[in-house]
C-alpha cells in the first residue's frame, strides 16, 4: 500500500501501522506492507524512516509495488486526479475525503465499478464512528426511514460551550481555533457545508439515491445566541446543529440547521467535539452511534477498517465484494427533494418586542393567519431601563413557507426590534416531513 499525504490523518495512520503492523496483518490475514509515502514535507509526529518517501504524490500512484492507494491529501482537485489515475492503473483506493466523495463520488464510483475495483470511504464521515459500514452492511435488511446526526464536531463544541457557560459565539470560536478544534477559516464548519457533505453521503447509502452535493438546504450556527440556548433549556430542550435526512412520502427531506431537541433524547446529551448519528430502521428501530468525529487516531482507525476489509476481500479473490453505496450504481434512483418551504416541524421563535399592551395579540393574530398555533410561551420582564422584552414562543407544527411569511409580517410591526430568531424543533414524531 501507498499513502498520499502526511497530515493529521495520514500521520495517525502511519503511527498505527508502525505500532501494530502484526495485528493488522493477522486481522486481514494478508501481508499488508506500507511501501511508499508521498508528501511535500515530513511530519515530526510519525516515523517514516522505514518507507520510501516521495515529494510528488503521483509517484506513489505510479509505483508498481503499490496495490492500494490511500488518498489523504484533501481537497477535490489534485485528489480527484490522483484517485482517477490510481483506478485507471488498476489500483484500489481508500480515501477520507468527504468533499471529494460528495462532489465527484458518482463519477469515481462508476469508474471504480467499471474496473472491478474498490473505492472505500469509511473515514469520510464521522471519523471513528463506523457509520458507513453500519448503514451499508449492518443494517442492510432495514428500510432506513431517517438519519439525525451531529456530524460536525466544531459546531457541537461551540454550542456546547455556549450553553454550559453562557459565553458568546465569537469567544468560543476563538477558543476552538486555539485548541485546534476549528480551522483558521471555519466557514464550512459554521455554515453547515461540512455537515451537508457528510449528510449527502449518508443519504445516498440509506435511501439508494445518487450523490447530490447541493441537495441539502443548510443554515449555520452563527445566529444562535447564548440567550437562545438558555431559553431552550428552560423549555426542556437542547440546541444542536443537526444533519437530517428522512423519507417524506415519495420525496427525500435533506437539511442541516440548528435544531431544538427534547433534552431527554440521548442525542441531546452529546457535547463537545463528539459526533453522534441516530438511525431509524423499520426492523431495528432506533440506533444511536456516538464517538470522536475527527482527529488523527479516530479517522485513521476508520481508514484501517477499510484497509482490512479490502485486504480480506482480495485474499478471497473478490476485488470489489460490496457496492460502494450499498447497491450497484445502476440501481440508484434519483428522488425529488422536499422543498424547505414544505418541511413541517414545530418552531422556536425569539422576538424582541415593545413592552406594551396589545403586542402579543398582534403576534398571535399574524401567526394565526398562517395557520400557526402557539404551544407554549415565555415572556420575560424588562430589564431596568429597557423598553423592549424578549418573547419566546414554541409553536405547533408549521410548514417552512408559512413560518417564513409569519416572521416577515411580525418583523414589519413597529413594536418589533431587530431580527426574529426562528429555529426548527425536532420532537422525532411525524409532522408531514
Amino acid at each position: 500500500m501507498g499513502i498520499c499525504g502526511l497530515g493529521t490523518v495520514a500521520s495517525g495512520l502511519v503511527n498505527i501501522i508502525n505500532r501494530q503492523s502484526a495485528l493488522l496483518r493477522d486481522r486481514a490475514d494478508a501481508d499488508l506492507r506500507l511501501v511508499h509515502i508521498g508528501a511535500r514535507r515530513d511530519n515530526p509526529v510519525c516515523d517514516i524512516s522505514p518507507y520510501r518517501v516521495s515529494r510528488d504524490i503521483f509517484q506513489v500512484v505510479d509505483d508498481p509495488e503499490v496495490d492500494i492507494v490511500i488518498e489523504l491529501i484533501g481537497g477535490t482537485t489534485a485528489a480527484k486526479e490522483l484517485v482517477e489515475r490510481a483506478l485507471h492503473q488498476g489500483k484500489h483506493v481508500i480515501t477520507a475525503n468527504k468533499a471529494l466523495i460528495a462532489e465527484h463520488g458518482n463519477a469515481l464510483f462508476a469508474l471504480a465499478e467499471s474496473k472491478g475495483l474498490a473505492l472505500r470511504f469509511e473515514a469520510a464521515v464521522a471519523g471513528g464512528i463506523p457509520i458507513v459500514k453500519t448503514l451499508r452492511e449492518g443494517l442492510a435488511g432495514n428500510q432506513i426511514e431517517g438519519i439525525t446526526g451531529i456530524i460536525n464536531g466544531t459546531g457541537n463544541y461551540i454550542l456546547s460551550e455556549m450553553a454550559s457557560a453562557g459565553r458568546s459565539f465569537d469567544e468560543v470560536l476563538k477558543e476552538a481555533q486555539a485548541l485546534g478544534y476549528a480551522e483558521a477559516d471555519p466557514t464550512f464548519d459554521i455554515d453547515g457545508t461540512d455537515a451537508a457533505q457528510k449528510l449527502v453521503i449518508l443519504a445516498s447509502i440509506a435511501f439508494g439515491i445518487p450523490l447530490a452535493i447541493d441537495a441539502p438546504f443548510k443554515e449555520g450556527i452563527d445566529r444562535v445566541g447564548a440567550d437562545d440556548l438558555e431559553y431552550a433549556q428552560e423549555l426542556g430542550y437542547r440546541i444542536k446543529h443537526l444533519g437530517i435526512a428522512r423519507i417524506a412520502g415519495e420525496k427525500i427531506d435533506l437539511r442541516v440547521h440548528p435544531t431544538l431537541i427534547p433534552e431527554q433524547k440521548s442525542i441531546a446529551s452529546i457535547d463537545g467535539v463528539l459526533n453522534a448519528v441516530q438511525l431509524e430502521g423499520d426492523a431495528v428501530g432506533e440506533v444511536l452511534m456516538t464517538g470522536a468525529g475527527a482527529g488523527a487516531g479516530p479517522t485513521a482507525s476508520a481508514v484501517c477498517a477499510d484497509l482490512i476489509d479490502l485486504a480480506r476481500s482480495l485474499g478471497a479473490g473478490q476485488n470489489c465484494a460490496i457496492p460502494a453505496l450499498g447497491v450497484p450504481l445502476a440501481k440508484l434512483q434519483a428522488r425529488e427533494l422536499l422543498p424547505r418551504e414544505a418541511v413541517t416541524t414545530p418552531w422556536y421563535l425569539r422576538i424582541i418586542a415593545s413592552d406594551k399592551a396589545g403586542v402579543m395579540a398582534e403576534i398571535t393574530q399574524l401567526l394565526g393567519e398562517e395557520g400557526i398555533s402557539i404551544e407554549s410561551l415565555i415572556q420575560k420582564a424588562p430589564e431596568r431601563g429597557e423598553t423592549h422584552v424578549p418573547i419566546i414562543i414554541l409553536t405547533d407544527a408549521a410548514a417552512g413557507g408559512a413560518m417564513q411569511n409569519a416572521v416577515l409580517s411580525i418583523t414589519a410591526l413597529d413594536a418589533i426590534q431587530g431580527d426574529i430568531v426562528a429555529l426548527r424543533v425536532e420532537d422525532f414524531e411525524e409532522h408531514g416531513s
